[in-house]
């Protein structure tokens, strides 16, 4: 059986440039699609957090943010089908991310304020992609390789191809003005090849050999079809 790590975001707030935080998590639709599509295809689904910290749901991202009233009612149905699964995660630090097929990043605004600074994770990333093995971070959850560096303090992820939540994306949430970073600004200074799709909040997927990342929510279903296709 293919065997899938998803590495979630155990912050429930990111702090913004005034000081306040803004109540977040992980993105809905971001864990329960590409969850369900490999779920369904026979795959064994495997969820980890910093400290085993049961993830919290961004509950904007099953508001009008998260689409259409029935698209959301399907993945609050999906998220309730696997919550015994996300109330008890992985320790991340006790995960041997090379026992995984496919490890898995889904985004929200909670990546912004743990895993871009979790060194555990940034260790598990720089040798996921030194093993040639397929990773895929999608939305936000790119920035997580803020945090993988080489020895001499560059970046693992230096060169590479990602795409991620682009600044003219992150601008249009209401509260996107106060962020005290771009996700795009930080991987354009960590040397990584930034990639975007013309129109924003549309589907855009970038692959770089065994490394995947897609653009936004609106590619979560992108990404994840992706991935079935290639390691089928």
């Amino acid at each position: 059986m293919t065997e899938v790590l998803f590495v979630v975001t155990a912050a429930s707030g990111w702090t913004l440039k005034d000081g306040t935080v803004h109540p977040t998590g992980y993105w809905a639709e971001e864990l329960a699609e590409p969850h369900r599509l490999f779920t369904e295809a026979g795959w064994g689904v495997t969820v980890a957090t910093p400290g085993g910290v049961a993830p919290t749901l961004d509950e904007l991202s099953l508001g009008v943010a998260g689409g259409l009233p029935k698209r959301r009612q399907q993945i609050r149905a999906y998220i309730d089908s696997i919550q015994e699964q996300l109330e008890h995660p992985r320790v991340l630090d006790e995960v041997d991310e090379s026992a995984y097929d496919l490890v898995f990043y889904p985004g929200g605004h909670g990546p912004m304020e743990d895993l871009a600074f979790d060194p555990v994770s940034g260790e598990l990333l720089r040798k996921r992609l030194a093993s040639g093995k397929p990773l895929a971070l999608l939305c936000h959850a790119p920035v997580a390789v803020l945090a993988a560096t080489n020895d001499d303090g560059s970046n693992a992820f230096a060169g590479r191809r990602m795409t991620g939540l682009s600044n003219v994306e992150e601008k249009l949430n209401t509260f996107g003005w106060k962020a005290k970073w771009y996700l795009q600004d930080a991987l354009e200074d960590a040397g990584i090849n930034y990639r975007k799709g013309v129109l924003p909040l549309r589907p855009f997927v970038e692959v770089d050999g065994a490394l995947y990342t897609g653009q936004n929510p609106q590619s979560a279903t992108a990404l994840a079809e992706r991935i079935l296709a290639d390691l089928a």
